[in-house]
């Protein structure tokens, strides 16, 4: 930042700067691009380091609400120990359904859980002595230069978890490459291939095109295969999820014809039926209600006659599971 920059700032702004500038890690690198910030496809072109924030309403802190072992992924990334998850605040979309709107909502005042990377590293170091070999970034998007920080601090303890990366998939391709040899396991969701559906429910027209590349990126890093160690804990690959929605089903069958025909049949697939109305979409018809049975066997039904060979679905009880409550030192 040049003296003419800083002569432009309010003082409010400068008092923004100034926290950033005193930082006794030496990170200012990583960090640079949150100056003028296109980590995510939002591309607002904010400076980070002040109050002029862009669409996500992040600064350049480690904005992270919760740190906790969860045991609530699939089987392959919770393992008996649990994953240590790390759920970052507000998000670059703005799913009218989002079951963690406590934290992902970007009208919200979420500064009481910006955290000191000493404290997020000690969190984090203190869930790995307990036995637990992997840690997951939750909504990473919009903090890819905070995620790599805190996987260089780990590696400098020597420490060498699982790095999962459990995403939405509105991520950018090149930003995705710096993340190569970083990350070991992509979750990726794969929430809509039409895009009127992506914008009505979350304020991303484009979002079909950005997750395809995104998750085509993935792919390309990490291939269908997906490596689980003896404890069986996947320890590298790529998973897409697919959330489904009630009165969506159509949706849901054309991703699942876009994987199989643009990506492979043989990469693992999450099926997920836990959708559950939060109390945001009680007035749309749509969603204010869960999935039905006849629904979910469409959906299944669709991933046989495509030949998909790994993966995963759920039960439909699942969907009262989880409802996380991030009032709680562990929401889940």
């Amino acid at each position: 930042m040049t003296i003419n920059d800083v002569k432009q700032m309010t003082t409010n702004d400068k008092l923004y700067y100034a926290k950033y500038n005193r930082s006794k890690y030496n990170y200012n690198d990583i960090l640079d691009e949150l100056k003028n910030c296109t980590v995510c496809p939002r591309n607002c072109y904010a400076n980070r380091f002040t109050s002029n924030l862009g669409y996500c309403k992040s600064d350049a802190s480690f904005n992270i609400a919760s740190i906790f072992a969860h045991h609530g992924e699939e089987p392959v990334i919770s393992g008996e120990k649990g994953i240590c998850n790390i759920f970052f605040t507000h998000c670059n979309l703005q799913c009218t359904y989002c079951q963690n709107y406590q934290i992902s909502r970007n009208n919200e005042n979420l500064s009481q859980h910006n955290l000191e990377l000493s404290e997020v590293i000690d969190k984090i170091v203190s869930i790995l002595n307990t036995g637990c070999n992997s840690v997951g970034f939750v909504s990473p998007s919009h903090f890819v230069p905070q995620v790599k920080i805190i996987i260089n601090e780990l590696h400098k303890l020597g420490r060498y978890p699982t790095i999962v990366y459990n995403t939405n998939s509105y991520d950018k391709v090149d930003t995705l490459k710096q993340l190569e040899g970083l990350v070991d396991v992509y979750l990726a969701d794969f929430k809509y291939i039409n895009s009127d559906i992506a914008e009505k429910y979350s304020d991303a027209y484009n979002y079909p095109e950005i997750a395809s590349m995104a998750i085509k990126e993935m792919y390309r890093q990490k291939g269908s295969s997906l490596i689980i160690n003896e404890k069986k804990q996947a320890e590298s690959g790529l998973i897409i999820r697919h959330l489904i929605l009630p009165c969506n089903i159509e949706n849901s069958i054309d991703i699942l014809k876009y994987i199989a025909e643009e990506i492979s049949t043989t990469v693992y697939t999450s099926l997920m039926s836990q959708y559950y109305p939060t109390i945001n979409v009680r007035n749309d018809s749509a969603l204010n209600r869960t999935l039905n049975a006849g629904e979910y066997k469409r959906v299944v039904d669709a991933m046989h006659e495509f030949s998909f060979h790994n993966g995963w679905v759920q039960e439909l009880k699942s969907q009262s599971y989880y409802l996380p409550d991030f009032g709680n030192e562990k929401p889940f």
